[in-house]
């Protein structure tokens, strides 16, 4: 335990915390991290099926990415964007070629990027600026925005007005004006929202926070074809969902799709803030120096991190790691007579229960050592890291078995 958790109690810490209440009170303190592991003030060791929410998929206090993190802080943290830093460019040169499908291309040759990237902090800004890309690369007549019913794309007030869920916005009302939300899967709906104020059609490919809902191929490839026909952009929110999380770079790879603009952020860092846009390099040219910026964005810190996280993560064939959580278990959770189904893709998973008992499984779970999200009443929403080991994830499996058996 921490001097200051030992001098103050940790009950006491957590209960008189002059923090804000944005989250439910908190009844756990960690301390240490390693891996998949955590270790509470008690000393009590935890498996994390949450992993920050789909952030460490490096595990915790990777070595590497710790390395890095204390050589840059000695050299230098953060400039005005007025100047070029030293790992930016590979970092978006790194982005650009997982968005396009050639991160793994050997050529030595000058690369030619198809897209840009602008870095930014989080995935709520990652969407902020994807809304600025939809007005300021179609035309001043349009202006609105589709997104899905359940879909979260962030808490500032445009991203929580693109969110499709109602009852989030109703303490902040009135919400800003330029978004319409339509039912999930449902291409008729899609079609008829569309009108000439329409400016882009922004997607999750797998909803995270609504409960790790996919969108299918056809639904998917459909509203792809829709933009295109009716001279819209074509978006989608990879904040959760990018960097090998389901078995591919980008889960808009499993559908074949291209995308006009790709928002990112989460994984990026592995516990570090740091977000970003991709954009087609002809959408991207009607920006000009002024129409948008972030203090701390691409800063040297954060790109150093990030420069990191994709090499391991190319080096180490993350995206295969992730398929292999997800066999394991979709093999081992199937057979429960209490799991109604499993969705989702690579380590993005959600367990549906055929009884409205998710929290209390959850609760459980954390008392027997694993950290899980019960992310509606029915389902438990399974992000570990990518680095989780076959015991690991046979561990946690058992600890759900024996919830749901009892």
């Amino acid at each position: 335990m921490s001097s200051h958790a030992e001098n103050m109690g940790v009950d006491g810490e957590l209960q008189n915390c002059p923090i804000m209440p944005t989250y439910a009170a908190p009844n756990i303190m960690f301390i240490r991290g390693e891996g998949t592991e955590l270790w509470d003030s008690d000393g009590k060791r935890y498996l994390d099926f949450v992993g920050g929410l789909a952030v460490q998929s490096l595990g915790h206090a990777n070595p590497e990415i710790a390395e890095v993190i204390g050589e840059q802080a000695g050299k230098l943290t953060q400039v005005s964007n007025y100047w070029a830093t030293e790992h930016a460019h590979h970092v978006a040169v790194e982005i650009d070629k997982a968005v396009t499908g050639n991160i793994n291309d050997p050529s030595s040759s000058p690369y030619n990027p198809i897209g840009q990237v602008f870095f930014c902090n989080s995935g709520a800004e990652a969407n902020e600026l994807a809304f600025k890309i939809a007005r300021k690369a179609t035309s001043k007549s349009k202006y609105t925005v589709i997104t899905a019913t359940d879909s979260f794309h962030g808490r500032t007030l445009a991203a929580l007005a693109a969110c499709g869920q109602p009852h989030k916005h109703e303490p902040f009302a009135p919400m800003p004006q330029g978004f319409r939300h339509v039912e999930r899967g449902d291409i008729q709906a899609l079609n008829d929202a569309i009108d000439e104020t329409t400016a882009a059609i922004h997607l999750e490919p797998i909803l995270g926070e609504g409960g790790v809902w996919p969108h299918t191929s056809e639904y998917l490839l459909k509203a792809q074809e829709l933009s295109r026909d009716r001279g819209l952009l074509f978006m989608v929110d990879e904040v959760q969902s990018g960097l090998c999380r389901t078995g591919k770079w980008f889960a808009f790879q499993h559908h074949g799709l291209n995308p006009d603009v790709v928002c990112i952020a989460k994984a990026l860092g592995n516990g570090f803030p740091i977000g970003a846009v991709w954009v087609k390099r002809e959408l991207a040219a009607s920006f000009e120096a002024g129409d948008h910026g972030s203090t701390y964005g691409g800063n040297p810190l954060g790109t150093a991190v990030a420069r990191k996280v994709l090499e391991i993560m190319k080096r180490d064939s993350c995206n295969t790691m992730a398929l292999l959580i997800e066999d394991k278990i979709r093999t081992s959770m199937t057979e429960l007579p209490q799991v109604v189904s499993i969705r989702g893709n690579g380590a993005m998973l959600a367990i549906e229960l055929d009884k409205a008992i998710s929290k209390e499984v959850a609760t459980k779970a954390s008392m027997n050592g694993l950290l899980i999200n019960p992310i509606t009443p029915t389902a438990l929403r399974l992000t570990p890291p990518l680095t989780t080991s076959p015991s690991q994830i046979e561990e946690g499996i058992q600890i759900l078995k024996g919830i749901l058996n009892a």
